[in-house]
């Protein structure tokens, strides 16, 4: 199965959320369709991000992309109730290496 990231910037809490309340939203928005490999909270630049890493059952590649391209905009969807955020990226392993889709 192939593995895919979801990283999301977050820029600030919406009011009445604590900040576990991100990643929380994140995952279960995931897990729900798909296997949750990882989770992780990382600051870049100043700037707070959220990464989940999650696997996508596929048939064929680009069916598999679609899945893994749809699950991260429900992601930020979910996510976007408890915080406002910026820049997502989707990412698939290829070959030992992180490629963006």
């Amino acid at each position: 199965m192939p593995s895919f990231r979801a990283q999301l910037n977050i820029v600030g809490l919406r009011p009445g959320n604590p900040p576990e309340a991100v990643m929380d939203a994140a995952v279960a928005s995931v897990e729900g369709h798909h296997h949750v490999e990882a989770h992780q909270l990382d600051i870049v630049g100043g700037v707070p991000r959220i990464t989940l890493r999650f696997t996508v059952e596929e048939e064929e590649h680009d069916a598999g992309l679609r899945r893994a391209r749809r699950t991260a905009v429900l992601m930020r969807e979910r996510v976007e109730t408890v915080a406002v955020t910026e820049r997502l990226v989707v990412l698939r392993r290829d070959r030992g290496r992180w490629a963006p889709l």
